[in-house]
């Protein structure tokens, strides 16, 4: 199985090998990475959607250029706690990389995700409409892998 639970994630990774946070949209993925502690997720790149093997070719280099050795992808569940047709596209896009290379992924519950980004971004950093376009895909997926590294945090307490 491609995909685990958050919680086994940290047991399938070397120690001191960070893991990335994916943003999954339409037209962008939005990438964050951790600390080598995994403790505290930074954004890192937007890659534009091309054709899926291309999405996959940029993903797996940042990576390896931050040496990374896990995903968390955000799952973007419905308010109502259902999972709709996003969710199987990003359930699809873990399958899909997973083939390419055995890496363990594990999802992160991305509810609101954007959204508090996008009030961060206006309440307490002031920023333009045309510089939020640029950052939220990349805040959104260091919003979701800080959730999921203080999510494995808590449980380790």
């Amino acid at each position: 199985m491609p995909v685990v639970d958050l919680i086994e994630l940290p047991a399938l990774l070397p120690r001191h090998v960070p893991v990335v946070g994916l943003d999954l949209g339409e037209k962008t993925i939005g990438v964050a990475v951790s600390d080598i502690g995994r403790s505290i997720a930074s954004p890192l790149e937007t890659i534009r959607r091309t054709k899926f093997n291309g999405d996959a070719a940029a993903l797996f280099t940042l990576m390896e250029s931050r040496g990374a050795g896990g995903i968390v992808i955000g799952l973007p569940v419905n308010m109502d706690g259902t999972e709709g047709p996003r969710c199987q596209s990003s359930r699809a896009f873990a399958r899909n990389l997973f083939r390419l290379r055995d890496l363990p992924i594990a999802f992160w519950d991305e509810r609101m995700s954007s959204m508090a980004v996008n009030r961060m971004l206006i309440d307490e950093a002031d920023v333009s409409r045309a510089r939020r376009a640029e950052l939220v895909d990349k805040a959104a997926a260091a919003w979701i892998l800080q959730g999921a590294l203080d999510r494995l945090r808590n449980a380790a307490l």
